[in-house]
């Protein structure tokens, strides 16, 4: 099996003693090695059909490697504690929300740039990334170890959750958590009623303003909750960047907003430039004290299952609290 003995050399960008420039894409030297990879040449394999095709993967993977924050999210919520993850995009260096389940667990590099040394040393025996990511990537980590991709990230986080529960033999445990979720949503749509408020989702960003729709992950949440969004957000689009002079388009019964800060104050400087601005402060949902601030990283930096639950549990904490 070629995952049995390997020692990879990574050429990194512009090396000076040789002058060359390296590209994602070119082939990993790959040698025989005395190191073993943790995969036991007898275990049973079972085939995962992923984004990139069809991989053999054994059947109980004890050292999981993951290369997204969402897929980090999701094998927690497993009950799969990673060997190597890549950090979280807010944090030090992983989210709030998982840091004390994450201790001793290696960091990798980040989803756009994951440390392949470091990834051999800890010798996995699968990795979980996603296309969207890590395509090209995709040669080097599987000459590693089996390496299953999902397509994307984000507002496909149930099929994700699926993926990697195949992946990680989880499938009963995916099936369970799927369960509570669907149930969490009916019991939030029946105190909602007949009669949903609209909701408007807002991001500040670095030198930015996304105003988020349907095809995000808050936006898919809001939507399969029962929620409405005004008639200008009404789009099955992801987000669109807004100037300063479209704030009315903002106008809801509520609104949330959430602010990045994995670019230092730069995002913290946006909101402020936008909730000081006339416009914003002549929104109805302002003057009817209806806004708030949630976490950028459950909201959109994370995107999994456990994430998912703290977008609900905000809504149903603010929306009915309200409505009391």
């Amino acid at each position: 099996m070629k995952y049995l003995f390997f020692y990879l050399t990574i050429i990194f960008f512009s090396l000076t003693f040789t002058g060359c420039n390296y590209s994602p894409t070119e082939d990993l030297t790959v040698t025989m090695s005395s190191e073993k990879t943790s995969i036991n040449q007898d275990e049973k394999m079972r085939s995962i059909s992923h984004s990139m095709g069809v991989t053999q993967v054994v059947e109980n993977p004890q050292r999981v490697i993951i290369l997204t924050n969402e897929g980090t999210d999701i094998l927690l919520a497993l009950g799969v504690k990673p060997i190597g993850a890549v950090k979280s995009w807010q944090g030090d260096p992983f989210y709030d929300y998982i840091e004390n389940k994450m201790t001793d667990v290696m960091v990798i590099g980040d989803e756009f740039k994951p440390n392949l040394e470091l990834i051999v040393s800890l010798k996995p025996d699968l990795i979980i990334g996603s296309k969207v990511r890590q395509e090209q990537l995709y040669p080097q980590l599987s000459a590693i170890a089996p390496t299953v991709f999902s397509e994307t990230i984000g507002v496909t986080w149930k099929d994700n959750l699926k993926l990697y529960a195949q992946a990680v033999n989880k499938e009963a445990e995916a099936e369970k958590l799927l369960q509570e979720w669907g149930q969490k949503v009916a019991t939030f749509k029946e105190k909602l009623g007949d009669n949903p408020p609209t909701v408007s989702l807002v991001r500040f960003i670095a030198g930015n303003t996304r105003l988020y729709y349907e095809q995000s992950f808050p936006g898919q949440i809001v939507a399969e909750l029962g929620l409405k969004r005004p008639p200008a957000q009404q789009k099955k689009d992801f987000a669109d960047e807004i100037a300063i002079e479209n704030i009315p388009l903002l106008d809801a019964d509520y609104l949330f907003y959430f602010t990045d800060s994995s670019q230092g104050e730069k995002g913290k400087a946006s909101e402020e430039k936008w909730l000081n601005h006339p416009l914003w402060q002549n929104l109805e949902v302002v003057k009817n004290g209806q806004i708030y601030q949630v976490s950028d990283a459950h909201w959109t930096s994370s995107s999994g299952i456990l994430a998912a639950h703290k977008i609900l549990d905000d809504l149903d904490n603010f929306i009915f609290k309200k409505m009391e």
